[in-house]
C-alpha cells in the first residue's frame, strides 16, 4: 500500500501542471506572480487570457522569462532570469499560457 501511495504522488508531481508549477516556483517566478492573483506581476491566468490567440507568444515570453521586460503591464519591469534555461523558460512560458 505504501509503494502504491509513493507512485500515485509521483505521478501527480509528474503531470505537466505539477511539475510546471514547481519550476516556476524553484526558478523564484512565484516571488512576483501566482496563478489566480496579480503579485507584483500579473497573474498567470491574465497572461494565459492576453495571448490566448498570439501562436508566437510562447516563444517571445520564454525571451522574457530569460532576459526580462517590461511595458507590457504598465511601469512594473519584470527582471532577467539569467539562471533559467531556454529549455526552462521555454516550458515555464506554455505552462503559463495554459493556466487559463
Amino acid at each position: 500500500m505504501k509503494h502504491v501511495f509513493a507512485f500515485l504522488v509521483a505521478a501527480v508531481l509528474a503531470s505537466p501542471v505539477w511539475a510546471d508549477q514547481a519550476l516556476a516556483t524553484a526558478k523564484n517566478c512565484m516571488t512576483c506572480h501566482a496563478v489566480d492573483k496579480d503579485v507584483l506581476g500579473p497573474s498567470f491566468r491574465k497572461i494565459a487570457v492576453k495571448y490566448a490567440n498570439d501562436k508566437g507568444a510562447a516563444d517571445r515570453l520564454a525571451v522574457k522569462i530569460v532576459k526580462g521586460g517590461g511595458g507590457v503591464w504598465g511601469t512594473a519591469v519584470m527582471p532577467a532570469n539569467p539562471q533559467v534555461t531556454e529549455a526552462e523558460a521555454k516550458k515555464l512560458a506554455l505552462w503559463a499560457l495554459s493556466q487559463k
